[in-house]
């Protein structure tokens, strides 16, 4: 079940969902939406490594935006921290970003219960888009979940601002563990 526009604000209220900071107007029927946060990452290798950190350069989206270019993933992030040890969160671009030709999520939609922090946002545009720190560029939404839970306790908790892949401290463990 997914949880309406007036279930997620009393859950924010008595505490089963945290949204900091939260803003009765971002409430949607059955959604939250969520700003862009000032900080973007993209790549600096030609080609990256999924065994390997690979390096970042970071830019701070000024007043005039920022604009993003086609065949560059750029790492952004909510500006809101979003969370839940009760709800199944999943994030999705608003549809008004959409038609501008603007990918939010590639792959990764989906948040685990006990996560709380900023989301990392994929960006990827289909032609040259200005984005501006503050902007609605996705929305939330929060499903109930069945059985016991186990909270996330990964490598991305408490996340501030756009994380890059941590796959690599995957693939070490994996390596320690066959050793």
């Amino acid at each position: 079940m997914i949880l309406t526009g007036p279930e997620i604000t009393a859950a924010t209220q008595d505490g089963r969902l945290r949204i900091t900071p939260f803003a009765p107007d971002q409430v949607n029927p059955n959604s939250y939406n969520v700003r862009l946060g000032p900080t973007l990452l993209t790549y600096t290798s030609v080609v990256l490594d999924a065994h390997q950190p690979n390096p970042t350069t970071e830019f701070t989206i000024g007043h005039d935006g920022h604009v993003l270019h086609p065949g560059e993933l750029y790492l952004g992030h909510t500006l809101e921290e979003v969370g839940s040890d009760t709800y199944v969160p999943l994030l999705f671009g608003r549809s008004s970003v959409g038609r501008l030709g603007l990918f939010v999520e590639i792959t990764a939609p989906i948040g685990d219960i006990g996560f709380h922090g900023q989301w990392t946002l994929m960006l990827t545009p289909v032609r040259p888009l200005r984005v501006y720190a503050g902007m609605k560029i996705g929305q939330i939404m929060f499903f109930t979940s069945v059985g016991p839970v186990s909270p996330y306790a990964g490598k991305y908790q408490a996340a501030a601002g756009p994380q890059p892949s941590r796959y690599w401290r995957d693939v070490t463990k994996l390596r320690a563990v066959a050793s």
